[in-house]
């Protein structure tokens, strides 16, 4: 009998509890945009149909992690439930150091407090944004060093989020001095929702170890970056994705961590590494701003739930599942020849505005109009990566962003196919009217991460 495999995408799961959508009017819509003026994070989110802003705590959490939570012991230092999530996180990444915080950016915080300041430089192949705000917070320069094939919506080089070894040979050889540690982003955000190969993480180790330089990892989507390994890199296809994220945890010093990707977690994260004078120094910090460090601003039941979906998502049904969901709605874009960044990414597909409006310079925030016009035609909610994002420079001058992108995030175990029809044919309808989108100006922003909280209005 043939044993080829079927071409519907099956979810592994059932559907054992649900919540409401509210389906609303493209008037009520406008309405709703003009309130927010028009910056999608300030939408209320029972406005919202689909929602696509992020990936980050909007996943559904298994049946298993909920009873987990019943397990979470609240005690305010010493919990079991600390224990049972550090022997979760060491048994993919075994760090002497692990230190539990309510979200990644908390991680980055502390570890910029310790490792930055003024004068010093960050490389990493791209900073994400909050990642970019801590360091800049601290004084210090984020670099971004990503390999040329990065940068082209176009390039189908299978680990676009590698970092350009030579740049960052070149930079450490002019600045090590100030150089405090590289970071390396699994999967690369910003430029894609790409992978990095273990070829290339093992050039960084060696760059780094010539300059003696620690190697940090943003490792908050590894599982499905170890997925892209596996499926993509001579010689990795028959190996197991735990043993894959070992590996990519045995390259690096450390590791900053938003567990609400990859963990399934709906809150939390941690700071990892290896030097005890370091975690010192990171404990005190979060003694002062998160709490005690073995619960670290969550509560204990947090904790287990982390602990159990650290061992759901290493699953390769659930990966096969999940990187094969997100390139059904990529492949679909594409063949309805709407401009998408290729290869198809893990946890998001994301649009390419310049492509698709080139009418609009970059400072008139192609992203930002496009993403205002899949909330406006279809209640869809997402996320620019783009001159918003990141075209404001550290001096208060603007710059066009290397690209300008709208990512489509799909939380994880939450939306089902029809779900995501539907989303192909509002993009679909956007495009076919992609040359009447007008561009939009910035009224009001904050002095950092822009993107969350300007107002905005159309040009015209």
């Amino acid at each position: 009998m043939d044993d080829a495999p079927f071409s519907t995408i099956i979810e592994p799961f059932r559907i054992h509890s649900v919540e409401p959508l509210t389906l609303t009017t493209r008037q009520e819509r406008r309405e709703y945009l003009r309130t927010a003026s028009y910056n999608l994070f300030q939408l209320r989110a029972e406005h919202v149909l689909i929602d696509l802003l992020t990936d980050s705590g909007t996943g559904a959490m298994s049946r298993d992690q909920w009873a987990a939570i019943q397990h979470g012991d609240e005690s305010y230092a010493g919990s079991p439930s600390y224990f049972v999530f550090v022997d979760a996180v060491r048994e993919l990444f075994p760090f002497e150091h692990i230190i539990p915080v309510h979200q990644g950016r908390a991680a980055e915080r502390i570890l910029f407090a310790a490792l930055g300041g003024p004068g010093k430089v960050v490389p990493n192949n791209t900073h994400f944004d909050t990642t970019r705000a801590n360091v800049e917070a601290t004084g210090a320069r984020a670099v971004d060093l990503v390999i040329p094939e990065g940068r082209d919506p176009m390039n189908e080089h299978p680990f676009k989020g590698n970092m350009d070894l030579a740049a960052l040979d070149a930079l450490l050889a002019e600045h090590a001095a100030d150089v405090p540690c590289v970071m390396m982003t699994i999967t690369n955000n910003s430029g894609g929702g790409q992978p990095v190969s273990l070829e290339n993480l093992r050039g960084v180790r060696e760059v780094c170890d010539r300059y003696s330089k620690p190697l940090f990892l943003d490792a908050c989507r590894f599982a499905e970056n170890a997925w892209f390994i596996r499926e993509r890199e001579a010689g990795q296809g028959d190996r197991d994705v735990a043993d894959i994220v070992r590996d990519l945890a045995a390259l690096a010093d450390g590791m900053t961590m938003s567990a609400k990707k990859d963990p399934m977690g709906n809150i939390g994260g941690w700071l990892a590494m290896r030097d005890d004078g370091l975690a010192q120094q990171c404990r005190t910090q979060v003694i002062l701003t998160e709490g005690f460090p073995t619960y670290g601003g969550l509560a204990g039941r947090d904790l287990e739930a982390l602990a159990q979906g650290l061992r759901e998502v290493v699953d390769h049904d659930y990966l096969r599942y999940r990187i094969r969901s997100t390139a059904y709605l990529g492949d679909a874009l594409l063949q309805r020849g709407i401009p998408v960044l290729r290869p198809i990414g893990g946890h998001a597909v994301y649009l390419d505005a310049r492509g698709l409006a080139p009418h609009l310079d970059p400072l008139e925030y192609p992203g930002q109009a496009l993403a205002v016009a899949l909330y406006e035609v279809g209640g869809i909610r997402a996320c620019e990566i783009g001159t918003v994002m990141f075209g404001r420079q550290p001096d208060g001058s603007e710059l066009p962003a290397s690209m300008d992108l709208v990512r489509l995030a799909i939380p994880r175990r939450t939306y089902t196919q029809s779900h995501i029809d539907y989303v192909i044919e509002v993009c679909e309808r956007v495009a076919q009217d992609a040359a009447s989108l007008r561009g939009y100006r910035i009224t009001a922003e904050p002095p950092a991460l822009r993107h969350f909280t300007a107002e905005f209005a159309p040009i015209g």
